[in-house]
């Protein structure tokens, strides 16, 4: 069996624009330790990271008390939205949900992130077979993530997740075939489960 844990960057300071280049804010940075707290008794093997300072910072804490490298992986970076700040962010998110190709001139349809996470996803299950494994990326490409395999994980629900920051996605693979997944709210005294998987 394959676990991979999913993990969504901790709050982001929201004034810097620079998408790849945003870091955390103080609560971020605090809540990082409950990452570490949540992860460290799952007998995590190897570290991914979208390249963006927010996601790195996120699993940093983690990876450096276990003595674990942080690999860096462009596929599982946030989807880009077009060359200039939106003001009208969410109803630009609610027609890409509507329209899984619906894209901006300088941006990614949803579509087009899911292609790229899945395949990174896929290409790390057949390569760590019957390891535990996490992965910091983001809310909008962990969202197609669950998308790809639960089609009931639609706007709705995204919109249940999109304040809670970071949460936890715990994903079960036997050999290649996915079995299951449940997205977890790491920050309360107890883990609470947000979704879980049909």
């Amino acid at each position: 069996m394959t676990t991979i844990y999913l993990i969504r960057h901790a709050e982001p300071d929201f004034s810097v624009h620079n998408d790849m280049e945003r870091p955390l804010n103080d609560r971020g940075r605090e809540s990082c330790k409950q990452v570490t707290k949540y992860l460290q008794d799952k007998g995590i093997n190897n570290v991914f990271s979208s390249p963006y300072l927010r996601a790195y910072d996120t699993i940093k804490d983690f990876a450096q008390a276990n003595a674990l490298p942080v690999e860096k992986i462009f596929d599982f970076r946030e989807r880009a939205v077009d060359a200039e700040w939106i003001e009208d962010f969410w109803g630009f998110v609610e027609k890409q949900w509507q329209d899984f190709d619906y894209k901006l001139s300088g941006g990614e349809s949803l579509r087009e992130v899911q292609n790229r996470t899945i395949a990174a996803l896929q290409s790390l299950v057949s390569e760590f077979k019957d390891q535990n494994i996490v992965i910091a990326s983001h809310g909008t490409a962990i969202s197609t993530i669950l998308n790809y395999y639960d089609k009931e994980f639609n706007f709705e629900q995204f919109k249940r997740i999109v304040n809670v920051m970071p949460f936890a996605v715990a994903m079960i693979y036997e050999g290649l075939e996915f079995k299951a997944f449940e997205v977890l709210n790491i920050l309360g005294p107890a883990v609470e489960k947000i979704y879980t998987s049909r």
